[in-house]
């Protein structure tokens, strides 16, 4: 799979155009994503030596994209389209913002298995099945009633 990755506020925190503190699992589930065989394109808004520091940045932690802000690293940025050819992209301006990395590792895992289901992957996640086994809150319960109709 081609999944394309931003980096600020996604590998570290949002501090452009400064390098922000690393967001805690981004590099490693990344790096366990590559030795699964998936191809990591670098996407961001940086370029020039902002971007070459983000790479530099990346490269010092052992994660070496394939290509940045490129499909390749020969393509002709002059002349391609600005619109990367991924399978996924991982951003922290998805809509609900940025899950945390072990629901994306298992939503990648979920994507190789076919499930086409966004529900689907996101309870396949470790994470999410810890959230539903907590116990509701007084306010979570009260909703509830409201919605059956038992109050």
């Amino acid at each position: 799979m081609v999944i394309a990755v931003d980096f600020d506020g996604t590998i570290v925190e949002h501090e452009y155009p400064k390098i922000g503190a690393p967001i805690a699992f981004a590099i490693e589930t990344l790096l366990k994503l590559q030795q699964e065989g998936h191809t990591l394109l670098l996407w961001s808004v940086r370029e020039g030596k902002m971007l070459q520091d983000a790479i530099d940045y990346c490269e010092s932690k052992g994660l070496k994209f394939f290509a940045a802000n490129k499909n390749y690293p020969e393509e002709d940025s002059s002349t391609a389209s600005r619109k990367l050819n991924a399978d996924l992209f991982i951003d922290d301006r998805n809509l609900g913002g940025l899950p945390d990395w072990g629901v994306i590792y298992h939503a990648v895992k979920g994507m190789e298995r076919g499930e086409t289901s966004f529900e689907k992957i996101m309870m396949s996640s470790d994470e999410n099945q810890r959230v539903r086994r907590r116990k509701k809150n007084f306010f979570i319960r009260l909703g509830e009633m409201f919605e059956n109709n038992k109050y």
